[in-house]
């Protein structure tokens, strides 16, 4: 079966989620916004009062201190409203990062089984770890940045306008060597730093061979060779670094080149217009001071396009998972105390050969029935329908003779891989019924025969970073999961196996107790368990070819019976 990746949402959609969060938060968008644009216009006031300074002293009139006092409360003013407005940006972004992230770790959490045997798992797990990192750190540190500068170069471009069209028009002679320097530069940047960053991996590599294999480089004599392979290597990086840094030194000639001929133009044009008598020195000055303060900003934005972009791939892979269906399970509300299931007509494939073919199956109320086949029979498969986690591809489940919305509400799985979470033993076992107190929790770890848990005590940390249980103590947490959650339906695929030939009798045990009273399947993978049935199903190549009593069975002296005759010679 193919790996799939996961869905990636378009930049507009993604573009109309963050909306839709912006505008979820109005007064917070509002004011961070109005923030944001009172700290680009406060940058142009110190260039506007230098340039009355010019004309002031230019007619020799008044005194500097006005304009002194007024460049201070400018600065002032300035950085206040430029380092409000990026904790404010941040904060929202972060905000609205935080709801799109529950999002995702939701949808990821609640996807079905079937689509998390088609995914790959590293696609999954950069969805949630390194996309999420990626786009949290452009909100922290780019976004308030990018932002910012994206403003100023607006009102200093509405600012030269406001001076003189004219020098306006003189300034955005540099707007096209800028945007060519860009298209220059990216299209031969992302290659290199790819190569670097393939050659300080090999350089890495090289070096902890080296060191990890030391006694046997020094066993062999071989060390002049080694070191050899690690300058040859190190050379190699050396080369691709110093290229990454000739083409980025090469950028930033050609931003500079723009900037100057922007601020000649500027000049210039402010020369005639002086000459003329259509401005004064102290405009040109003004419009002199907005253009050179455009230098840094557009340098930012230049230059910081390959994080806007990383983050922006981010964000749609992130998009696309929190717009998967909702697949979170209803509520469980039991339909009987022990129901009857059917499961009709079922059939699945993985994009191949039939795993399923027609399966008829039905379980009366309380009725348990064990599933045996050799491996790849399809058990696990329709173990899986009936659980709720796989939708087959044609047919369906009953109970009491209805279809049911969502199985999970109704029917609890316990599989061979159970994970026993970090936090409390007490905590652990209520993740199947978070209300349930602490005197249910001992009751259903005492069902199971879980006496070691309460022994160990409640609040014993487990999983990472605390106790480590063996794997037949981590399956009992399991069971008494289920008994707490109290399906009327169970589901135990294989959920024995990881028990030894010592406590695979008490797991068994443990697996009934925890059963009793409701209509279970059982893939077994003892067939102690299948006898132990009420009734025992034998699947081969998707398809069910036995069914009886393990005593029927047995003496039918079928495929059944020479598994249990094999099963009993090992002892």
């Amino acid at each position: 079966m193919t790996d799939q990746l996961l869905p990636v949402a378009t930049g507009r959609r993604a573009g109309r989620v963050v909306a839709d969060e912006l505008r979820a938060r109005p007064l917070a968008a509002s004011l961070t916004a109005l923030t944001a644009v009172c700290a680009a216009a406060a940058g142009l006031i110190a260039p506007t009062v230098l340039g009355r300074l010019v004309d002031a002293v230019d007619r020799g009139k008044g005194t500097i201190w006005p304009f002194v006092w007024a460049l201070l409360g400018a600065a002032l003013l300035s950085a206040v409203l430029t380092g409000l407005s990026a904790v404010l940006i941040a904060r929202l972004g972060e905000t609205v990062l935080a709801r799109l992230r529950e999002k995702v770790v939701d949808r990821a959490l609640h996807l079905p089984s079937a689509t998390l045997d088609r995914v790959r798992g590293g696609d999954l797990l950069s969805r949630v770890g390194d996309d999420v990192a990626k786009v949290a750190e452009a909100v922290t540190s780019a976004l308030p940045q990018v932002a910012g500068a994206g403003l100023t170069v607006l009102l200093t471009l509405v600012g030269l306008g406001a001076l003189d069209w004219r020098l306006a028009l003189a300034g955005m002679v540099a707007l096209p060597l800028y945007v060519t320097a860009l298209r220059w530069y990216l299209p031969r940047s992302a290659p290199r730093y790819a190569a670097e960053r393939v050659a300080m991996g090999e350089r890495s590599q090289a070096l902890v061979s080296s060191v990890q294999g030391a006694d046997t480089v020094h066993a062999y004599a071989d060390e002049a060779r080694h070191r050899a392979v690690v300058d040859d290597r190190s050379a190699s990086a050396l080369g691709i670094t110093l290229g990454v840094f000739r083409l980025f030194t090469d950028f930033g000639w050609r931003m500079n080149r723009a900037e100057y001929l922007g601020l000649a133009a500027v000049l210039g044009v402010g020369f005639f217009l002086v000459r003329s008598g259509d401005v004064t020195v102290g405009a040109v000055t003004t419009a002199a001071l907005l253009f050179h303060r455009l230098f840094g900003p557009l340098g930012l934005l230049l230059f910081t396009f390959d994080d806007v972009q990383s983050a922006g791939a981010s964000l749609v892979r992130m998009v696309g998972v929190a717009d998967l269906p909702d697949a979170a399970a209803a509520p469980r509300v039991r339909t009987a105390a022990r129901p009857a299931v059917e499961l009709r007509g079922i059939g699945h494939s993985y994009g191949g050969p039939p795993v399923l073919v027609d399966v008829d199956l039905a379980l009366a109320p309380g009725e348990r029935v064990a599933l045996v086949g050799a491996s790849g029979a399809g058990k696990t498969t329709l173990a899986g329908v009936l659980a709720g986690g796989l939708d087959p591809a044609v047919g369906q489940v009953l109970l009491d003779g209805e279809p049911v919305a969502d199985l999970r509400a109704q029917v609890g799985l316990v599989s061979q891989e159970v994970h026993v979470f970090a936090g409390s033993l007490a905590d652990d076992v209520r993740l199947a019924r978070p209300d349930a107190t602490d005197a249910e929790v001992v009751a259903a770890l005492e069902t199971v025969g879980a006496g070691w848990a309460t022994a160990m005590g409640l609040d014993t940390v487990v999983g990472d970073g605390g106790r480590e249980l063996t794997a037949p103590r981590a399956q009992q947490l399991a069971l008494a999961r289920l008994v707490l959650a109290d399906p009327p339906v169970a589901v135990l695929d294989e959920a024995t196996a990881e028990a030894g030939s010592a406590g695979a009798r008490d797991l068994e045990d443990a697996a009934l107790a925890a059963t009793a009273g409701r209509t279970t399947l059982v893939v077994a993978h003892r067939l102690t368990q299948a006898a132990r049935a009420d009734r025992v199903v034998v699947l081969a190549a998707g398809r069910v070819v036995e069914e009886g009593t393990h005593a029927e069975l047995v003496e039918a002296g079928g495929r059944y019976a020479r598994l249990w005759t094999a099963w009993s010679a090992r002892g």
